[in-house]
C-alpha cells in the first residue's frame, strides 16, 4: 500500500490528531443520520422503541469499529475497507467493497442534502419540499421533485474539502461544538415538554397498535438496520488515517470514542422525541423540529431545532465528503479506477479530482432522487460493508503471510470454513426469525429453533478458538480487536441479522448495483489494475530467469 500511495504523486499532510478524529466522528454521525432516518424509523418500523433500535445499531457500530481500528491502526493509509479488503481477500473482494462504499457515501450525502432543505425550510418558517422544490411532470415518482438547494450545499462544500483537510477539520470542530448545543437543547427540550404517556399510546388508536414496541422485536430490529446510517461518520474517520500523526495512537481513541458518544447522544434524542409526540404523529421528514410545530408558547422552538439540524447536517456531509473523496483516491491508485482520481494537489495536498468528481455526482442524485429510495440503498451497502471487514480481520489474525510461522497462507482453510459456516449460521438464525409463524403452535418451535441456532453460533465459535492458533501479530501491530475471535464473530452476527430485515426492493437495487460494478471490472479494472501490472511484470521477470537457465544448459 505504501508504494502504490506514490502513484498519487505528493502526500497527504499528517495534521490530525485524536481530538480531530473525536471531532470529525462527532460531526459525521451527530446531525445526519440522527435528523434524516429517525422520523421513518420510528413511525414505520419501531415505534417509541427506537431508543433500543439505536442501541442496536451502536452496539453494532461499536463492535464494526474495532475491526476498522485494527486495521487502521497497522496500515495508516487512506482507503479504509477498501484497502484493508485488498490485502486480505484480494482485488475482486476490494473493488466490490469499494464500489458499495462509494455507492454508500454517494446515495447517503444525496439524502442528507435533500433532508438540510426541509431542515433548513423549517428554521426560516417555509414548507421548503413544497416551496423549494420544482415538481416535473413526466419524470417517474420518486425522481421528480427537484432541489436545487441541495445541489447548492453539496457543491459549497465540494470547494471547501477541496482546499484543505485541516482547515477543513477545524471549520468543523467548530460547527460541531455548536451542533452538540444543539442536540442538547433538543434533549432537554424534549425531556421538559414531553409527556411519558406518549411512549406507549399512539395518536390514532383504531388504526396503529400501542405500547413501547408496537410492532414488536422485528420492528426493532426493522428500526435499527435504517438508522445504522447514522452511524456513518466513524467509517469515513478511519478514511484519514494517512493524514494522523500518531495512528497507534489517536485512531482507537477517535473512533471507539466517537461512536460511544454519540450512541449516548443518539439513545437520549431517540427518547425525548419519542415524549414529544405519539410515534404515528411524527413527521417522518423533520421529525424534531415537526414535533414542535404548533405547540402553544413554543413554536420557536421548531425554529431553533430546524437551524441546528441544518448546522448538523453541513457538518456530516463534510465529513462523509472528506471520507468519500479518500476512498475513491486509494481506488483511483490501484489501477481499477482511472488513475487520474488518485491525484493530490501538490499545493492543497487533497484529493482534489476525486473531490471534485463526487461532489458533481452526488450533487446530480441530489437533484432528483427522493429520500426513501437513497436511504434504503445507504442501509444495505453499509451492511455488506461492515460484514466484509468483520470478516477480513478474523482472517488476518488466523492465516499467516509468513513462511517461518507454517508456511504463507497457514491457516487459511480452517478460517476461510469458519467464516463461511459462521455466516451460514447467522443466516439461518435470521431467516427463522423473519419467516417463521409467530402463532400459539409455530411460536414455541420458532423459539426452540432460534436457540439451538443460537447455541450453534457459539459453539462454532469457541472450537475456532480453541482448535485454531492465531498466526500471531506482527510487532508493530500495536492496538488489537479485543476477545477475539468473539468480538468480529458478533459484528458478523449482526450485521447478517440486520441485513435480514431490510426489504425485498433494497435487495433488488443492490443486486443490480452489484451486477453493473462486476461488469466494469471484468471489462475494464482487471485488465488496468495494479495487480495485474505486478503478475504481467513478475511472469516477464520469470521468463527472463527460465531463458537464462535454458542458455546455461
Amino acid at each position: 500500500m505504501s508504494r502504490v500511495r506514490a502513484r498519487s504523486g505528493a502526500d497527504m499532510a499528517r495534521a490530525l490528531r485524536w481530538p480531530d478524529l473525536v471531532g470529525l466522528g462527532l460531526g459525521g454521525m451527530v446531525g445526519a443520520g440522527v435528523f434524516v432516518t429517525t422520523g421513518r424509523a420510528t413511525r414505520l418500523y419501531a415505534g417509541p422503541a427506537v431508543v433500543v433500535s439505536y442501541a442496536i445499531a451502536g452496539l453494532c457500530a461499536l463492535l464494526s469499529a474495532f475491526c476498522y481500528t485494527e486495521f487502521a491502526v497497522d496500515m495508516p493509509v487512506a482507503g479504509g475497507a477498501f484497502s484493508y479488503l485488498r490485502v486480505t481477500f484480494g482485488e475482486l473482494a476490494a473493488f466490490l467493497t469499494g464500489a458499495n462504499l462509494i455507492m454508500e457515501y454517494v446515495f447517503s450525502n444525496a439524502a442528507v442534502a435533500r433532508s438540510f432543505t426541509a431542515y433548513l425550510g423549517t428554521a426560516v418558517g417555509v414548507d421548503a419540499p413544497s416551496k423549494w422544490r420544482i415538481t416535473v411532470p413526466g419524470l417517474p415518482k420518486g425522481f421528480n421533485e427537484v432541489d436545487l438547494v441541495a445541489v447548492g450545499v453539496i457543491l459549497l462544500i465540494t470547494v471547501c474539502i477541496c482546499y484543505s483537510t485541516k482547515e477543513s477539520s477545524s471549520v468543523n470542530m467548530v460547527l460541531t461544538a455548536v451542533h452538540v448545543a444543539f442536540i442538547l437543547f433538543v434533549i432537554v427540550m424534549g425531556f421538559w415538554r414531553g409527556d411519558a404517556r406518549n411512549l406507549t399510546r399512539p395518536a390514532d388508536p383504531d388504526h396503529n397498535p400501542g405500547g413501547f414496541f408496537p410492532h414488536g422485536a422485528a420492528g426493532v430490529f426493522n428500526g435499527a438496520a435504517m438508522v445504522y446510517l447514522s452511524y456513518i461518520g466513524y467509517d469515513a474517520v478511519s478514511t484519514m488515517a494517512e493524514e494522523v500523526e500518531r495512528p497507534s495512537r489517536d485512531i482507537p481513541i477517535g473512533v471507539s470514542g466517537s461512536v460511544v458518544l454519540v450512541t449516548l447522544l443518539y439513545c437520549l434524542m431517540a427518547a425525548s422525541m419519542s415524549m414529544l409526540l405519539p410515534y404515528d404523529a411524527i413527521d417522518t421528514e423533520a421529525p424534531f423540529s415537526g414535533a414542535f410545530k404548533g405547540s402553544s408558547g413554543f413554536g420557536w422552538v421548531s425554529n431553533v431545532i430546524g437551524a441546528g439540524a441544518s448546522l448538523g447536517i453541513l457538518t456530516s456531509l463534510m465529513v462523509a465528503m472528506l471520507g468519500q473523496a479518500r476512498y475513491l483516491c486509494v481506488i483511483g491508485r490501484s489501477g481499477v479506477m482511472p488513475a487520474w482520481l488518485a491525484r493530490v494537489n501538490p499545493h492543497t495536498a487533497t484529493p482534489v479530482n476525486a473531490s471534485a468528481f463526487l461532489g458533481v455526482f452526488t450533487a446530480a442524485l441530489a437533484l432528483i432522487t427522493q429520500l426513501d429510495i437513497l436511504l434504503n440503498l445507504v442501509c444495505i451497502g453499509t451492511l455488506f460493508v461492515f460484514y466484509m471487514v468483520a470478516n477480513a480481520v478474523v482472517y488476518r489474525r488466523y492465516v499467516s503471510s509468513d513462511p517461518r510461522r507454517g508456511g504463507a497462507g497457514a491457516g487459511a482453510v480452517p478460517t476461510l470454513a469458519f467464516l463461511a459456516s459462521f455466516s451460514l449460521i447467522a443466516l439461518c438464525f435470521t431467516l427463522v426469525w423473519k419467516l417463521a409463524p409467530h402463532d400459539n403452535g409455530g411460536g414455541i418451535a420458532r423459539t426452540a429453533l432460534l436457540v439451538c441456532c443460537g447455541a450453534v453460533a457459539v459453539a462454532t465459535v469457541a472450537a475456532f478458538q480453541a482448535l485454531v492458533p492465531q498466526a500471531g501479530r506482527s510487532p508493530e501491530m500495536s492496538w488489537g480487536v479485543p476477545a477475539m475471535p468473539w468480538t468480529p464473530a458478533a459484528s458478523v452476527f449482526l450485521n447478517v441479522f440486520l441485513l435480514g430485515s431490510l426489504d425485498q426492493p433494497s435487495y433488488v437495487r443492490f443486486g443490480f448495483f452489484t451486477a453493473a460494478a462486476l461488469v466494469v471490472y471484468v471489462l475494464y479494472s482487471v485488465h488496468a489494475s495494479h495487480d495485474a501490472d505486478e503478475a504481467a511484470a513478475a511472469a516477464i521477470d520469470g521468463a527472463k530467469v527460465l531463458d537464462h537457465e535454458d542458455c546455461k544448459v
